[in-house]
């Protein structure tokens, strides 16, 4: 099998316990270099994980031909100027969630891929689980959708955790928020006709809980809800979402990103199932996909549609909390 050239753009705790153990399994996939600030750093990756080479500068990597596709998981405020470096030094790029900070840095990254022939995809890694697919088509029995909700709560973290800087566009509607909205988005395959949210904000201005209501043009309503709530330093989270229709409802408690066997409850006509399915790690679902884009010519499974949608959801959001 043909297997794509990757470089991974920063060390991150997501690229270090997540998409680059995705990577190793997905088979299109070679480990080929790792960039850090540190080269002490990117070198102690290069060792745990088996990349080719290591290099001490983001620039060097980009630099190098053989790189093929780079994956970014850098804080949100990077996105823009190394996804754009990436894409002018001709690399296909994976960017973690979420891509831009507003519609506009968005919309400038995937001008530049065009202009550059090569593709950019968002990496939201649960959209590729199969759960989500699964989900989908049974929503579709569901008749009329009537409501959605969609919950992502998680431990809260001290002042000094990049999730917490306003500079780096922190908080959890940009943290946590994106996967709620994504999810709502995803399931009613448009954009809303209006909506509303509130927040509450550190004094360092940073939002730990958000919650709104979005209505779609059927008149449809889905509520999200965000938040760094839970007790600090423990790992917790809550994940949760429904969806009801006229025929039934869908009820699942399955987190986002998460592999193993997964379950949902399915109401239809008054008839209650329960339903399982096997998830991979989502993180290697992305990364072969995008690598079949690459290689096979297949589109990428979130789109730059998808994404441009997201993002102006996303900013109305944060407009109305005041963020």
């Amino acid at each position: 099998m043909s297997k794509i050239n990757w470089g991974v753009l920063g060390t991150a705790d997501i690229a270090r316990g997540c998409t680059i153990p995705g990577m190793q399994q997905a088979e299109n996939c070679h480990l080929y270099a790792i960039a850090g600030r540190s080269p002490e750093k990117a070198e102690q990756f290069r060792q745990q994980f088996g990349f080719e080479k290591a290099y001490g500068s983001y620039d060097a990597l980009l630099a190098d031909e053989n790189v093929q596709a780079v994956y970014i998981p850098l804080p949100n405020h990077l996105h823009l100027e190394w996804t754009k470096k990436a894409l002018q030094a001709k690399k296909h790029v994976l960017c973690e969630k979420p891509l831009a900070v507003n519609t506009k840095e968005a919309e400038e990254m995937f001008r530049c891929a065009r202009e550059n022939g090569v593709i950019l995809m968002e990496a939201f890694a649960y959209l590729h689980s199969p759960i989500v697919a699964a989900v989908k088509q049974d929503a579709e029995h569901l008749g009329n959708l009537r409501y959605m909700e969609s919950a992502f709560v998680t431990s809260d973290y001290p002042l000094e955790n990049i999730r917490m800087r306003k500079e780096t566009f922190g908080g959890c509607t940009y943290d946590l928020g994106c996967y709620a909205v994504s999810q709502i988005l995803w399931i009613f395959g448009e954009e809303p006709v209006d909506v509303q949210a509130c927040a509450v904000f550190t004094p360092q201005g940073i939002d730990t809980l958000c919650t709104g209501v979005m209505t779609f043009q059927n008149g449809a309503k889905a509520q999200f809800t965000s938040g760094m709530a839970l007790p600090t330093g423990q790992s917790r989270r809550l994940d949760r979402f429904q969806i009801h229709g006229d025929n039934g409802s869908i009820l699942s408690h399955a987190e986002f990103n998460q592999q193993g066997n997964l379950a949902w409850q399915l109401t239809l006509n008054g008839k209650t199932a329960q339903k399982t399915i096997f998830a991979p790690q989502n993180y290697h679902l992305e990364v072969e996909q995008l690598g079949r884009c690459i290689l096979e010519g297949e589109a990428p499974h979130v789109s730059e549609h998808f994404s441009l949608m997201l993002s102006r959801t996303m900013d109305r959001i944060l407009a109305a909390i005041g963020y």
